[in-house]
């Protein structure tokens, strides 16, 4: 009777369930207690601990006791789970569940349209931010609407709770712990404002600011220092800012960030760190790249479980479309886990971008055959999310006083066959799958009215059973069968075809009793009939559940960087001796015939001939016949970021290229093949001020926080010309609109900037008491750049072309007092390289690049040489991921147009260009005590036909011709496994799409794509 008991309680839960306090009543009141217990299940109170036998017993929606022995009070209604198991219900932390959207706006994917005539300021009404991707005053719980059809798929699963909130913007608002119990809004909300939510895509708005992914950095941190200011100043200003206050108000909820990748990971973690709060960061699935890095912030994750599908690898040249990244991300994903675990990373797991929930308990068991522990997965989805949202005392765990939501299973939960039968959010019973404890398969003799008619064969599992009628005849014809069987209770109905012996439609009803089924039914819908059915045989044995076994797969290693030509290791330093090759050391020593280099803890620690060193104790290459020049030095380079212009607006010093280099671009091992190991990465000339350089060494499988140079002077990127003012736009709404322009843009930021620098430089004088009475200024990132510059701690690099331009900054600089670092293209040079020297300016050109545009006609290849010998610092760049590759090259044309000679040419792309970004105290010429970036080249340096045979950055060899030939043959042979491991995975063939080509983008100077339509583009 116990299973007629557990369902005739659906009725009276459902219903109690209902009552509303304060609401009208359409009926009879029922206001008896929610107070059951529990008797005889293994009750997992939290994720490590469990008791068997236990009793749970919860009143009115909270957990009034629990243990093993328990007295249970009078009066109450028992369910006897003997055999059972209750787990505590999970808790999502990324969702819009029952998030009412209103109308949504797709970013534009027509960038010339966002570029000739931008959106500048928010459109919406009230006193809200400038800008439409901030909107803290957005709470997640103001736009609930219960989602019965949600709530039951996910309470299928097993979950009790999710975190909704908006996903739209860059500050999102607050997120709402909502239950899953089927109740009006006002009784499913466990926590009104539990959290606040960021990301670094600006969302469905139309501004165009901002257009990249270090705009939205700067935005999200402009936004929290203007909240900052807005605090300090309340009272001393009439302004009223409704986002400023939300955000203040939400100040000590808990943070959690989307990111799209395991990079992006390692940005929110500094942008955290710099502001001094925490993120909790939502993931991508991808962290287990980056394990070692992510672990040193010490960051809680929330993290996915949507494991990357298989692809249709029947079409070997579409296979080609597969990167070897998307390749092991699909093998290695499920072990994210594992590796999380191993590393001892908090992290709690969503269904966010799982498009399948049926996948999530496949997903969990495939990850828990990875080596995860059930605990840890048991705490990602329970005791983890409830303690980074800090309502560890409420939900999360099975405990006396905590809510009522735990879930009922026919077994261990990370067993594929058991089933979650119920799940109880809030005290409230939701039914989730029929349950039987009997297996009733097997054969039976059906008899209706006393006659033996049909055998009744009953098969599968026995809480999915299935059922054939077999007619005795000489055909043996099988009748497919409706069965349905619940506890004791059996319904069965079938069509025995006509010209059959007892045709007709039979529908049957009974219960199970002394050993067989009997009941009532009708033929035919017509006449009522008694049946029985008798047991013959039975097979429950043979569909007993088999127990899933770990299975033991072999799996690829995380390389570094995670594609191709990424290594399982990262570089180790080593103490080398090159010998006998041809130095060139591009200082007093000139060439050395028969050299030696002798290079000791990353430094360059000997230079001469014949150097007497314990060979023993190093690496020892043989240069004989090769040459020895310092590593290429680009000044101007667009490689490995993930976008290049902030153009949105005229003046962007706010923003820093720092935020968006990509350490994951073939590119920088390509570029080392070519002897680069130093690149200047450039913000594009979409705005005459644009962003923030970054300098960086090419240390190929490092993050993008290693491969910066430590100590570098700070850059920052001007532009002059047709690309800032947009010439080649049909029209243009952005100012300025003529070179004119252009020069008022810079004198009005440098008189802002002034007038910046002495508001702070008068407020920091006054005392403590004084600044509390007196408003304080704003701190303003884009000014904070400027203001270096006028101070000497930022340096410019300008994009040029025409002299009048060159001039008119020179002048500008001069009437502010300071000076302009470098001109790069400066392709017109050559006719004001006098008035360049004066200035200390110096050159970053191309060798013979002309005519590509109206502003370059004039443009000679004599250009470099020209300056060179007016006492103008010399580089050449490359401005190109594939001229970067052969800078050497554009190096010896100048030895062709000029006359150059050919120590003074190659200096053009090693010891000049590190004098431009001032690091020629440690790069650029082979000097002891100088760091040890060398390229050892088969040939003379400057012929089209030498090819770097190794290049060594901080002595450690990060390209290497040789190895190089065996890293190619890996790569296929890798490709090749996995390819032929997808072939045979699970859902094979023909539900499987082709791989995608994917785009491959060349970022430019004047390329201003979106960063979330040109994301999409790579992906």
């Amino acid at each position: 009777m116990q299973f007629i008991r557990f369902f005739l309680l659906l009725f009276f839960v459902s219903y109690t369930s209902l009552s509303q306090e304060g609401f009208p009543i359409n009926g009879v009141e029922d206001n008896r207690d929610n107070h059951y217990a529990f008797i005889n299940a293994k009750i997992h109170l939290d994720y490590k601990t469990s008791i068997d036998n236990g009793t749970l017993i919860i009143k009115n929606g909270l957990i009034e006791n629990v243990g093993s022995n328990v007295q249970i009070p009078n009066g109450i209604r028992v369910f006897d789970l003997e055999g059972k198991h209750i787990y505590p219900s999970f808790i999502d932390l990324y969702s819009d569940y029952a998030i009412v959207k209103g109308e949504r706006r797709r970013p534009s994917s027509n960038w010339m349209s966002s570029y000739t005539n931008p959106q500048m300021l928010s459109n919406k009404n009230g006193p809200f931010s400038w800008n439409e991707s901030i909107k803290p005053e957005i709470n997640g719980v103001e736009n609930l609407k219960f989602d019965e059809k949600r709530s039951k798929e996910l309470r299928g699963i097993g979950f009790g709770a999710v975190l909704s909130h908006n996903m739209d913007g860059i500050i999102r608002g607050t997120g709402a712990l909502v239950s899953l119990n089927d109740n009006v809004e006002q009784n499913i909300i466990i926590k009104d404002k539990a959290s606040t939510h960021y990301s670094f895509a600006k969302g469905s708005t139309q501004q165009n600011y901002p257009n990249s992914l270090m705009g939205a950095v700067a935005l999200l941190k402009q936004s929290f220092l203007d909240a900052d200011w807005y605090l300090h100043n309340k009272g001393k200003m009439n302004e009223v800012h409704l986002s400023f206050e939300a955000i203040n108000h939400s100040q000590s909820l808990p943070k959690i960030i989307e990111v799209r990748d395991k990079i992006r990971v390692l940005l929110a973690q500094k942008v955290a760190n710099e502001m001094n709060f925490d993120f909790i960061i939502k993931g991508a699935g991808d962290e287990y790249q980056r394990l070692n890095e992510i672990k040193e912030n010490n960051s809680k994750l929330i993290v996915p479980i949507n494991f990357p599908k298989a692809s249709n690898v029947d079409d070997p040249f579409k296979n080609n479309n597969l990167s070897l990244s998307q390749l092991k991300h699909w093998e290695l994903a499920p072990s994210n886990f594992y590796f999380l675990e191993r590393e001892g990373i908090d992290f709690s797991i969503t269904t966010n971008g799982l498009n399948n929930l049926n996948d999530f308990r496949k997903n969990l068991i495939k990850s828990l055959n990875r080596g995860v522990s059930k605990e840890t997965l048991l705490k990602s989805l329970t005791y983890n999310p409830s303690k980074f949202l800090n309502v560890d005392d409420k939900i999360g765990s099975i405990k006396k006083s905590y809510h009522a939501n735990f879930f009922v299973t026919d077994g261990d939960f990370f067993n594929e066959q058991t089933k979650v039968l119920s799940n109880w959010t809030r005290g409230n019973w939701n039914r989730v799958a029929s349950y039987n404890n009997t297996n009733y398969s097997g054969t039976y003799d059906l008899e209706i009215e006393g006659v033996n008619k049909f055998f009744l064969e009953i098969t599968g599992d026995k809480n999915s059973p299935k059922a054939t009628i077999n007619l005795d005849d000489e055909d043996s014809t099988k009748i497919k069968t409706k069965l349905n069987i619940e506890g004791l209770n059996i319904n069965l109905s079938f069509i025995v075809p006509n010209k059959k012996e007892f045709s007709g439609e039979y529908k049957l009803s009974g219960y199970w009793s002394e050993d067989k089924f009997k009941g009532k039914g009708t033929s035919n819908n017509l006449e009522w009939l008694e049946w029985n059915a008798n047991l013959i045989e039975s097979n429950s044995e043979k569909n007993d559940r088999k127990v899933s076994k770990r299975k033991q797969e072999v799996i690829g290693d995380v390389i570094f960087p995670f594609v191709e030509y990424g290594t399982n290791s990262k570089r180790v330093q080593e103490n080398i001796i090159i010998r006998n090759a041809t130095v060139w050391t591009l200082e007093s020593d000139g060439k050395i015939e028969k050299g030696d280099v002798l290079i000791e803890n990353g430094k360059i620690s000997a230079v001469g001939e014949n150097l007497q060193v314990d060979e023993n104790k190093y690496r020892v290459i043989d240069g004989e016949g090769m040459h020895l020049t310092p590593g290429i030095v680009d000044e101007h380079s667009h490689i490995a970021l993930t976008g290049v212009n902030e153009g949105s607006q005229s003046v962007t010093s706010e923003v820093r290229m720092k935020d968006v280099v990509n350490s994951e671009d073939v590119n920088i091992y390509r570029q080392l093949a070519g002897g680069v190991t130093t690149a200047q990465l450039l913000h594009g000339s979409a705005n005459p001020i644009g962003g923030q350089s970054a300098i960086i060494k090419l240390r190929w499988g490092s993050t993008p926080k290693e491969m910066l140079v430590k100590g570098a002077d700070e850059y920052i990127k001007f532009a002059l010309g047709e690309n800032v003012k947009r010439s080649r736009a049909p029209s243009n709404t952005r100012f300025p609109d003529s070179r004119m322009g252009v020069e008022q843009v810079f004198v009005d930021a440098f008189n802002r900037a002034k007038i910046y620098s002495n508001e702070w430089s008068n407020y920091d004088r006054l005392s403590k008491k004084e600044k509390i009475n007196s408003f304080k200024p704003r701190r303003d990132l884009e000014l904070d750049a400027l203001v270096e510059i006028l101070n000497g701690e930022r340096f410019i690099t300008c994009h040029s072309y025409v002299q009048s331009e060159i001039n008119m900054l020179i002048k500008v600089a001069e009437q502010f007092n300071f000076n302009v670092a470098t001109f790069t293209h400066i392709l017109e040079g050559y006719k004001v390289a006098d008035k360049m020297s004066d200035h200390g300016v110096g050159a970053s050109t191309f060798s013979d690049w002309w005519a590509y545009k109206n502003e370059v006609k004039e443009a000679i290849p004599y250009n470099a040489a020209l300056m060179t010998m007016a006492g103008v610092v010399t580089a050449i760049n490359s401005d190109s991921r594939e001229m970067a590759r052969r800078l050497n090259q554009e190096a010896g044309k100048s030895v062709k147009y000029g006359a150059m000679d050919e120590i003074e040419a190659l200096k053009l792309v090693t010891l000049n260009p590190a004098k431009l970004i001032h690091l020629d105290n440690r790069i650029g010429s082979i000097k002891v005590g100088k760091d040890a970036d060398l390229v050892l080249w088969t040939d003379h340096p400057l012929s089209i036909y030498t090819k770097p045979s190794k290049t060594i950055v901080d002595g450690k060899v990060y390209f290497d011709i040789d190895q190089d030939i065996k890293l190619r043959k890996s790569i296929k042979e890798e490709r090749a496994r996995i390819i032929s491991k997808m072939k045979g995975s699970d859902n094979p063939g023909s539900n499987r799409r082709f791989p995608m080509r994917r785009v491959d983008v060349e970022l430019h100077c004047d390329d201003v794509f979106d960063y979330e339509v040109l994301s999409k583009i790579l992906n």
